[in-house]
């Protein structure tokens, strides 16, 4: 009966240990090039199950594809780290470099190579799902002679799995 017992415990506390998530996003983003023109943009991240947890911290790796209305993609792999407040708020961060081709010639950053940044602003739901609020910059961290970088902001959920 204690192991019956133990494995129901188990199976309704699974929901609530969910490990890894998909995150969609939608947002706008301004390229600070002034001949680049800004677009609406849409994200789609994978996140693992966490590598490393404290009593509120946990940090992972990822991935990130980021596509805009012109065309533009970015595609990345990276560190992103989570801490959680009371009442079920997290605040996000991640770098991710990667690739990153220009759908049309204006909206160059400067090369190919392109590190994305986020600053994030969540909620977790009942269902241990997330929404978020984020802000994201890509720059080449001036490795290339231009670097005009370009700035979004996304609204994000975060479908746990």
């Amino acid at each position: 009966m204690k192991f019956t017992s133990a494995i129901f415990a188990l199976l309704l506390a699974a929901p609530a240990a969910q490990a890894q998530s998909l995150v969609f996003g939608a947002g706008f983003s301004d390229f600070s090039d002034s001949q680049s023109e800004d677009e609406a943009v849409f994200s789609l991240e994978y996140q693992h199950s966490p590598f490393h947890e404290a009593s509120r911290f946990s940090a992972t790796w990822g991935s990130a594809l980021t596509v805009d209305t012109a065309g533009d993609i970015h595609i990345g792999i990276g560190l992103i780290g989570t801490y959680g407040f009371a009442d079920r708020w997290f605040v996000e961060g991640s770098v991710m470099p990667g690739y990153f081709s220009e759908g049309e010639g204006r909206n160059d950053l400067g090369g190919e190579f392109q590190i994305r940044t986020l600053l994030g602003l969540g909620y977790t739901l009942d269902s241990g799902n997330k929404v978020s609020v984020a802000i994201t910059h890509k720059s080449n961290a001036s490795t290339q002679d231009d670097n005009p970088g370009v700035n979004s902001a996304l609204l994000r959920y975060h479908f746990a799995f």
